[in-house]
Order: structure tokens, then C-alpha cells, then sequence
């Protein structure tokens, strides 16, 4: 069955190490789309700091953004489906956070471009430094409107957010996603990105019933396309459900070798050798094998919960 609906990952697997989009994926992505295929971005970025490459690109498919808690149209900015993390989750979440040390991240503003908000940074957390300064660098003239500082989150957390996230070194993540669990359970879902060579991680705390995988679902039910006619391009932990929903499931090459247990998916090139385009012109522009049974599709509502 060809491909209609195609989910992209963005960071280490669209864009390449330096967060460029080459050349060969751009016109892969062309090609895809003269044939009739759709293409969404599935990331676990912010929809603000997301939606620059679906304007470049032209989508036509709302951005599926916050790891699969908000999905928006890039346009027109409407609010397709926002899956907020409930307000008794999320001071729990702070609360640990304090206890850990550890600086919160909320991101907030479903109905708009969306904000950052923090109060503090952890004295390791340098990646934030950095993220905040290429924030405001992608933003220019909204910088202020995309990355906020307040004297507490506590006080400035009075109503349901889109997710809060923290970062660090693997080890120290690690051991924060395992206090979450602990403590606040099946109330929450945490997501752990996880880049062992730049020994950094991002924790991601979302609402339980939103994910990647039931972004993509929603999207294709939406469409009227069958979870065969789904394929879907990730690297990282956050993309699990979502490879393991579509009817073809590819996992990128500088994937961690940890994530091929988790399903028969097909693998293809880095994505420093572009292989998001090496997927697309094998499995929909027909210059390979085309699609295989990979024992992917299984039951849908299994795949989808067999992560949760």
C-alpha cells in the first residue's frame, strides 16, 4: 500500500547536526509531495520554535508539536488539539524539581505562538543557556514574547500548561526521570531525549494521554488514510510510538543502538547523510525495495499504549 502521510521528526532526524535542512531532504520532501503526500512535522519541539520550517516548507498538515500535546496550523495559528498536563501534575512536577535542584522549563500558551517560561537555571544547565540564546536568535524582533523569566513558577503557574521539561546530563536526568515516576506516576508521562555524545538529555512531562504516536493517529484518522499508509521517520526515544503506530517505521541511522529493541523497524542513513531522503526515496518515490512487511502492523490501540 503507497505512502500518504508522512510524519517527520525534526531534530537528528530531518535536520542534520547543525539543525540545517540539506538540500537532498528539501527536494526528497518535494518530490514526496508532487506525488500526493502529505507531510507533518512531529517534534518534540515547542510549535513556536517548530513552525519556522513548516512555513519554509510549505506543510499543509498542522504541526504536531510538544511531542504530541499540541498540534497547531502553522499559518493560521488554530488550535487543532491541545492535551494540557492537569495543574495538580504539574506542581507536583515543580515540586520535585525544587527538591532535585534542578530548573523547570514550562511551556505554555496553547492558543498563540507559544512561551517559555522559567525562573531560574540550574548551575550545570548549560544547555539552557545556549537554547535560550538561539531562542532568542530564531525569534529577532519576538525574542521577548518566545523565552520569559518570572520570580516563580509557583506563583506564575495558576492554570494548566502544555508541558514542563528539564535538562541536564544523562546520568542526572536519568535519575530525575526515575524520581517523577516514583512520585507522581501514572498522573504524568515523561518522555527522556536522550544524546549520549553531547552527554545531554531533555526530559519532556506531558499530560499521559498525549504522545507522538497519537498525534500521528489523530492526524491520519483526519485525513481518512489507514495506519499502512503511514510512515514515519524518527530518532530518539520520544519517537517510539510513533514508528511503532505507522504502517512503516523508520529509524535513523544515528539513532541510539538501545532503540532497535524496541521494534523490527527499518533503519536508514544518519542524519548527517541525509537519511531522511534516503527513507523517501526508497519507500515513496520507489527507488528501492518499496515498503516490506516488518511486523509493525500490529493492533493500533496496542501499539499506542505499549509505551504509556
Amino acid at each position: 500500500m503507497p505512502v500518504r502521510l508522512l510524519a517527520l521528526d525534526l531534530d537528528g532526524t530531518l535536520l542534520n547536526s547543525r539543525g540545517q535542512l540539506t538540500d537532498r531532504n528539501r527536494l526528497a520532501l518535494q518530490h514526496a509531495r508532487e506525488r500526493g503526500v502529505r507531510v507533518a512535522v512531529v517534534t518534540g519541539r515547542r510549535f513556536r520554535d517548530a513552525r519556522p520550517i513548516a512555513l519554509e516548507l510549505g506543510l499543509d498538515v498542522p504541526v504536531i508539536s510538544h511531542n504530541g500535546a499540541l498540534t497547531k496550523h502553522a499559518v493560521t495559528l488554530e488550535t487543532v488539539n491541545a492535551t494540557l498536563l492537569p495543574l495538580a501534575a504539574a506542581r507536583d512536577v515543580l515540586r520535585v524539581g525544587r527538591e532535585q535542584n534542578r530548573g523547570a522549563m514550562v511551556s505554555d500558551d496553547p492558543q498563540g505562538k507559544g512561551v517559555l517560561v522559567y525562573d531560574q537555571l540550574s548551575d550545570d544547565n548549560h544547555a539552557l543557556e545556549r537554547y535560550i540564546a538561539w531562542s532568542r536568535r530564531l525569534h529577532g524582533d519576538e525574542a521577548e514574547d518566545s523565552v520569559q523569566r518570572v520570580e516563580s513558577l509557583e506563583d506564575y503557574l495558576q492554570h494548566e500548561p502544555v508541558h514542563i521539561s528539564f535538562s541536564g546530563t544523562c546520568d542526572s536526568m536519568s535519575r530525575m526521570s526515575e524520581r517523577l515516576t516514583d512520585e507522581i506516576g501514572d498522573r504524568i508521562k515523561v518522555f527522556n531525549t536522550t544524546y549520549r555524545k553531547q552527554d545531554f538529555s531533555l526530559l519532556d512531562i506531558l499530560n499521559p494521554e498525549a504522545s507522538k504516536g497519537i498525534g500521528v493517529a489523530a492526524a491520519a484518522l483526519e485525513y481518512g488514510f489507514s495506519r499502512d499508509e503511514v510512515m514515519a521517520i524518527g530518532d530518539n526515544h520520544n519517537d517510539i510510538e510513533m514508528l511503532r503506530y505507522a504502517g512503516t517505521g523508520v529509524l535513523m541511522g544515528n539513532a541510539d543502538a538501545s532503540l532497535q529493541s524496541h521494534g523490527d523497524f527499518h533503519m536508514t542513513a544518519s542524519n548527517d547523510e541525509d537519511g531522511v531522503a534516503v527513507a523517501i526515496e526508497e519507500f515513496i518515490l520507489g527507488e528501492g525495495h518499496g515498503t516490506q512487511d516488518t511486523g509493525l502492523r500490529i493492533d493500533a490501540e496496542s501499539a499506542l499504549q505499549s509505551e504509556s
